[in-house]
């Protein structure tokens, strides 16, 4: 007897799931979901999809907030979608800075190959919700489903795609905001 795992989806957190902001998410308080964000997750919880969040935190190594108020953040936004009823099955981070020889900081797949582990699947095909070039870069290193939204810096990384070194990967699909991706995934179900 063969058992069906359900399917996997990782979405970075800052810019997909809720605002972003340049001087970083240092507080629950700053934790702002984006409009339709939690309702898409509810959509892919409800559909039998299993959901990762990969999200670089270099705030912590710069000193900006520490690992209690990271886990203050999630709490609050696991909270937040379970209150849409949805669920986050993972989240996983890198709270290192560019600086640090790491191999999880995206676009590294340090973190997507600890996803791999801990869901015991390969990426291959797993579709990867991001909204910068470093989020597909890791991705396609593991020949994920790619996928650009334009909320958070996603229009900045449609503008500097335009140049051939920070072009985005073969097959990345843009859509507008993670509601989008979702209709599209569910529709291909």
């Amino acid at each position: 007897m063969t058992s069906i795992q359900s399917p996997l989806i990782i979405l970075d957190r800052d810019g997909v799931i809720n605002h972003d902001s340049d001087r970083y998410i240092k507080s629950p308080d700053e934790w702002l979901p984006i409009e339709g964000s939690l309702e898409a997750i509810a959509r892919l919880t409800h559909a039998g999809w299993s959901v990762a969040v990969a999200t670089n935190q270099s705030g912590i190594e710069r000193g900006l907030f520490d690992i209690n108020v990271l886990h203050a953040i999630h709490n609050k936004m696991m909270n937040a979608v379970a209150e849409k009823g949805g669920r986050i099955d993972g989240i996983f981070f890198c709270p290192h800075t560019a600086n640090t020889a790491c191999s999880c900081r995206k676009p590294s797949p340090g973190l997507l190959k600890d996803i791999s582990r801990r869901f015991g699947r390969p990426l291959n095909k797993t579709p990867i919700v991001g909204d910068s070039l470093r989020d597909l870069q890791a991705g396609a290193t593991l020949e994920c489903d790619l996928w650009l939204v334009k909320t958070g810096k996603g229009l900045k990384t449609m503008a500097a795609a335009k140049d051939p070194a920070t072009a985005l990967p073969a097959g990345t699909r843009v859509v507008d905001h993670l509601s989008a991706v979702v209709d599209h995934l569910l529709q291909e179900q």
